[in-house]
């Protein structure tokens, strides 16, 4: 049995046991809605069939991102901008999915 989940504006399939890095999340067990889930030959993905299915994670740490630079320049006026960024995310073993 395999789930299709949403969280930080992107979508990951997951199946039990399973470790990914998603973008930050609070708490110590987080709960997250999937938008498909797949078990043998039935596919559930419409909200009716949905409503109970329920996919449990336990975030076991935290991890950084590349570290990105990027400089803008405005010819002729001396303008010059450096700036960086470096995502922080939360590592998260899927502990179950139930159909509900």
């Amino acid at each position: 049995m395999y789930a299709v989940i949403h969280t930080g504006g992107k979508q990951y399939r997951v199946a039990e046991g399973d470790r990914l890095d998603v973008e930050r999340l609070a708490g110590d067990e987080v709960t997250l809605r999937p938008i498909m889930l797949v078990d043998g030959d039935s596919v559930l993905s419409t909200p009716d069939q949905l409503g109970a299915a329920a996919v449990t994670a336990r975030i076991v740490g935290a991890a950084k991102g590349p570290k990105i630079k990027g400089f803008t320049y405005k010819n002729k006026s001396n303008e010059r901008k450096h700036w960086g960024h470096r995502q922080k995310y939360s590592t998260i073993e899927i502990t179950g999915i139930t159909k509900g």
